[in-house]
This record gives structure tokens, C-alpha cells and sequence, in this order.
């Protein structure tokens, strides 16, 4: 069948370049790197709130929750990079919300901001930044205040240029 000329595949609404298969990978990855943001969002949350070990935290979570082999190391890669990276994703956020001391910050709140500011700023990434932040209120919408997606928005939207230019 000769391709259509939309520039559609015949299988659907995907661009001739990108097949399905190809299409179905990177969903599966997109769908990955969620689920670790969510573990690692509850991995933070407990290193921040109890002092556990963040090796050990991040085993559990995935042995109670396993994203796959992509979102699995995703999620040690977000939880060690917030970790290594602390005292600067905290100034960071200190200078975008001043009104708040990072350790007055909801626990939920401030490690959404850390994960979120170092994921924008790791030199490895691939994530478009409005994606983080994206996802960033997706999760404070879930887990977060009724305030926390406002926050983290604007946190993030301030904070965005300084924190690419960071490359943790």
C-alpha cells in the first residue's frame, strides 16, 4: 500500500519515519520512567523522613513495585542523583522560594522539587524540561497538598533556566 500523503502510516496515525514498533518501545519507556518517579517520590520521601539507607530503600520499593529493567534504573539513578546532589538542588530551591526554608517545605514537596530540578539539570538526560515539570505536578497532584501543584509549578517554572545550566 503506497504511503498516504498526510505523511501517516497506513497502521495508524504515526509519521512514516516512526513505526510501531518503535512507537510501542517508547511508550513502554515513557511509561517506565512514570512509574520510577513515583517510587522514587516515595523512596525520597522516606530517606527524608526516617534517615533509611537509600540503597535499601530503593531495593524495596522495587521489590514491592518493579517498573521494569528501564524504570528500575531510573528510579536509582533519579534517588542516587538527588542524594549525591543535595546541598545544590536545596540552595536551588532556597533561591526560588524564599518565602520557604527548604527544611519548612512539606517533605512530599521539597523531594518532588529535588527529583524534579535534578532530572532537568542531569547531564544525561533526555527528558524535555516541560515534561519534568510536567510530571513534577502530576505527582504533587497525587501525593502532594491542594496547594503543592501551584507551587511546584511555579518553583520549577523559576527555577528552569538555572537548573539546566547546573548539569549534575
Amino acid at each position: 500500500m503506497p504511503p498516504s500523503s498526510s505523511g501517516s502510516s497506513p497502521n495508524g496515525n504515526l509519521p512514516e519515519h516512526v513505526d510501531a514498533p518503535h512507537h510501542a518501545e517508547h511508550h513502554r519507556i515513557i511509561q517506565q520512567r512514570r512509574q520510577a518517579r513515583r517510587l522514587a517520590i516515595q523512596a525520597l520521601f522516606e530517606i527524608d523522613s526516617v534517615g533509611h539507607l537509600p540503597g535499601t530503600v530503593v531495593e524495596e520499593r522495587l521489590a514491592f513495585s518493579y517498573p521494569g529493567e528501564f524504570g528500575a534504573e531510573y528510579l536509582r539513578r533519579l534517588v542516587s542523583g538527588v542524594v549525591r546532589n543535595l546541598e545544590a538542588l536545596n540552595a536551588l530551591i532556597a533561591k526560588y522560594a524564599p518565602e520557604w526554608p527548604v527544611e519548612q517545605l512539606a517533605i512530599v514537596d521539597r523531594n518532588i522539587l529535588r527529583m524534579a530540578l535534578y532530572e532537568i539539570g542531569a547531564h544525561d538526560t533526555d527528558t524535555p524540561p516541560k515534561v519534568v515539570i510536567n510530571e513534577a505536578v502530576e505527582l504533587a497532584k497525587i501525593f502532594g497538598s491542594d496547594s503543592s501543584p501551584r507551587f511546584i509549578n511555579g518553583v520549577l517554572g523559576s527555577a528552569l533556566d538555572e537548573a539546566r545550566a547546573k548539569a549534575f
